[in-house]
């Protein structure tokens, strides 16, 4: 990865601004596909390589902006100082099928009364069948003072962006003494255990570094619980206790006052819209999220702003010939890449069924995984479905922290995402926990 110059990173989405490119003649407006699929991230990705096999050269286009495609649950253990950025990272060119058109560009209309996408230099694309696979717009400006603050003050990081992620270890190495906060925001979000984990890897630095007994470390989130999945919440729960951690819950981020090191919570179970404010050594910030502004003006949404398709089928629930997938999508599941990696099978089939003239049958559980990294060489493998009971995929207790499921999150995930998941040949791990208990899918 030496040839990836990390000063080709840089920017709120790490993207280059040659956004008129492609890499076939994919620009001319009178082109039409059989599969359009916007959004190149892992969802879009997969799928890419899934469906271009089936349909062939030139029935497939993907339009995406960037030319970085980022391995993200890496940049946890980026800002715990225990991985480096470029190990995330590939070039897009390299991850998308070469047979199918990658268009370089925005979507910046969607027209599915007429089966169109138009792009940022105004061609339109039509299809047959849609994939929208947009992921979820990081909204930093949201809160007023935290841009600036990110870009100003060396003590407010933020792991969710390649553009901010390598501040988290400096200024976990650079902590003196005072709070150390690290938010959830009150929206959902992709991987909603990332906010605490990066809160334990602190901690664990803290301590090995001497500056444990001078840092009050709290985690100010949103929700009115530690983890959403009761048995690992009451392991969760263990963890903070035993180490001396605070959780302060219902209180969501609203503003950051870098000049005076303050942030200030609104107490969301207050009548009158009270705030608190504390004042940081260290804040950890992690933004609030939707789906990306064009989608929220498109018809493929639901109240909510995100695509409305059927949970287990992903198909769209007005428009037949359109799917989603992943965090941009109505799916009542966790929003990470374990459950991405599913979705890609279920969606396959949908497509599969609908381009024979049938209706889809798939029944995605809404399976997801959070690996909760507790501190180098400990992880709390939580896996769960729709109604957030565990799915565990190894025959022994998953809430207990284990140096086995550390090393996958750390080394093994990483080669699955890139050599299995984005090619599309990973389905997730149900066949292995289906082998392990002799044949019972549970």
């Amino acid at each position: 990865m030496a040839s990836l110059s990390l000063r080709r990173f840089a920017g709120v989405n790490c993207m280059t601004f040659n956004r008129y490119l492609a890499t076939s003649p994919a620009t001319n407006p009178s082109k039409s596909y059989k599969l359009l699929i916007v959004g190149g991230g892992t969802g879009g990705t997969a799928t890419a390589n899934r469906l271009t096999r089936i349909l062939g050269a030139g029935n497939v286009a993907v339009i995406e902006p960037s030319d970085v495609h980022y391995y993200q649950p890496l940049f946890t253990l980026v800002g715990g100082g225990i991985k480096q950025l470029d190990q995330s990272a590939r070039p897009t060119k390299s991850v998308l099928p070469k047979s199918c058109d990658w268009i370089q560009d925005y979507a910046v209309k969607f027209d599915p009364d007429n089966n169109t996408v138009t792009t940022g230099n105004g061609t339109q694309l039509k299809y047959d069948y849609l994939v929208v696979a947009m992921g979820l717009s990081l909204r930093y400006d949201k809160v007023p003072g935290l841009v600036e603050a990110l870009k100003s003050d060396p003590s407010v990081c933020s792991n969710y962006s390649p553009q901010y992620v390598n501040k988290t270890f400096k200024a976990i190495q650079q902590f003196k003494d005072g709070n150390a906060i690290f938010t959830f925001p009150n929206t959902p979000i992709k991987c909603a255990g990332a906010p605490q984990k990066i809160m334990y890897l602190t901690e664990e630095h803290l301590r090995k570094a001497g500056k444990r007994d001078k840092a009050n470390i709290m985690l100010n989130t949103s929700l009115g619980v530690i983890f959403g999945v009761k048995k690992y919440a009451d392991a969760l729960w263990k963890v903070v206790e035993s180490r001396g951690m605070n959780v302060n819950l219902r209180q969501n981020l609203i503003e950051v006052r870098h000049e005076t090191k303050e942030a200030i919570f609104e107490l969301l179970d207050s009548k009158d819209k009270e705030t608190v404010t504390y004042k940081y050594e260290m804040l950890h910030a992690v933004p609030p999220m939707s789906p990306p502004d064009v989608l929220l003006s498109s018809p493929l949404v639901d109240a909510t702003g995100y695509v409305d398709v059927n949970k287990n089928t992903l198909q769209h629930n007005k428009y037949q010939n359109v799917f989603g997938i992943g965090d941009c999508t109505s799916i009542p599941t966790s929003k990470t890449a374990a459950a991405v990696a599913s979705q890609t099978a279920y969606l396959q089939k949908s497509i599969k069924s609908v381009m024979a003239g049938k209706q889809p049958d798939s029944k995605y559980d809404g399976y997801t995984s959070c690996p909760l990294v507790t501190a180098r060489g400990k992880c709390i493998m939580a896996e769960f479905d729709f109604d957030s009971q565990p799915l565990e995929t190894f025959p022994f207790n998953q809430a207990k922290e284990r140096w086995s499921m550390y090393l996958m999150k750390a080394e093994g995930f990483l080669r699955v995402y890139y050599w299995m998941l984005l090619p599309g040949i990973w389905n997730g791990p149900a066949f292995i926990r289906k082998l392990l208990r002799f044949g019972m899918s549970k």
